[in-house]
């Protein structure tokens, strides 16, 4: 299945966001429009403590007028790397470095009408903060949250950002991934 675009207009232009309007044409011809917020792409980063623990920040967002508790997370610059971004992010957020990164995969946030491209890492982190310094127009609260504490607020209904719902599960998949891994490799052969 594809659209074959027949036109396209900016419709909004902003610091961050664009808007595209397209007229397209269905494999059975049927014309339809889309909407299409242009954005530059994103990264979340699952940061673990060595003791286990999760590190999170508490913002507020203003389009839902209310404060979440989320991962560590930030657009990319033009030309700017994933890792880099992630790494960059990480520290202006928390004030934390990570002694080793892992990419955990790429999710599209909302495909009906956005072409955001989420990156999602792994970082261990490094026992000691080196200081933070967010974005002018940031107020963070840096959480720290045992796992287990992390997934009764899950349960709980407290912890709604889907970014850090969607980057906790790929992390829980590879760590049970890796697990089986080890342990298939270690069982005794027959």
């Amino acid at each position: 299945m594809r659209e074959r675009t027949l036109s396209r207009r900016n419709a909004f232009k902003g610091r961050l966001l664009k808007v595209d309007i397209l007229e397209v044409e269905l494999d059975n011809g049927i014309r339809a429009r889309r909407e299409i917020v242009r954005h530059p792409g994103a990264v979340v980063i699952v940061a673990e403590r060595p003791d286990g623990s999760l590190v999170l920040v508490r913002q507020y967002r203003k389009a839902i007028e209310s404060e979440l508790l989320e991962f560590c997370a930030g657009t990319l610059e033009p030309g700017e790397k994933p890792a880099a971004c992630a790494a960059r992010e990480l520290q202006e957020e928390t004030g934390f470095t990570a002694a080793a990164w892992r990419k955990l995969g790429l999710l599209h946030l909302a495909p009906g009408y956005s072409e955001e491209r989420l990156h999602v890492f792994h970082a261990r982190l490094r026992p000691t903060p080196r200081g933070g310094a967010p974005d002018a127009d940031e107020t963070l609260q840096v959480v720290t949250l045992s796992r287990a504490e992390f997934e009764r607020r899950i349960a709980a209904g407290r912890i709604t950002d889907a970014k850090t719902l969607a980057a906790w599960t790929l992390r829980c998949r590879r760590l049970t991934a890796s697990r089986r891994r080890r342990q298939s490799t270690s069982a005794p052969r027959r």
